[in-house]
């Protein structure tokens, strides 16, 4: 796992914690702000601490991973395992273990405008200028999602 990196990002909400972290992991919201990393995203599983989930495209590629984490309304950590193609999940290959496991996680916290959210985002630096580009792009869709929806 040498070439990984672990990338942050950053945004306020005005919106309750509660409401962001629902936005956020909702089954119906979801896909609405991770759009921007792939049109029709969407996951299968839960969000549950221990918990087996996928991250997939309308292909039904993407990635599969556990809930390393769960304190509701505070943190989500999410341990990336490995790949989905074709249905087919891939979580011992030599590509794979290059980089796995990698983690994912959302921090919220209350502040006096709404709520912080905190991204910390393990990736190879195959994927590094993605990210960069993209999560400042999903985060700013999950803002307008909970300050439009919250009434702000």
């Amino acid at each position: 796992m040498s070439d990984v990196k672990r990338l942050r990002f950053e945004t306020t909400i005005q919106a309750p914690v509660a409401a962001v972290w629902e936005r956020m992991l909702g089954e119906e919201t979801y896909p609405r702000w991770t759009a921007v990393f792939a049109e029709g995203s969407y996951y299968e599983g839960s969000w549950d601490e221990g918990s087996r989930i996928r991250f997939l495209t309308p292909s039904g590629d993407g990635m599969v991973a556990e809930i390393a984490e769960n304190r509701p309304h505070e943190r989500i950590s999410i341990r990336h395992l490995g790949f989905v193609a074709g249905g087919v999940e891939d979580t011992g290959s030599e590509a794979v273990r290059a980089w796995a496991p990698a983690y994912e996680i959302y921090r919220f916290t209350a502040v006096p405008e709404g709520t912080r959210v905190v991204v910390d985002q393990d990736v190879t630096a195959d994927y590094e200028d993605l990210m960069k580009e993209t999560w400042p792009k999903a985060l700013e869709q999950l803002k307008r999602l909970c300050e439009g929806q919250a009434g702000g």
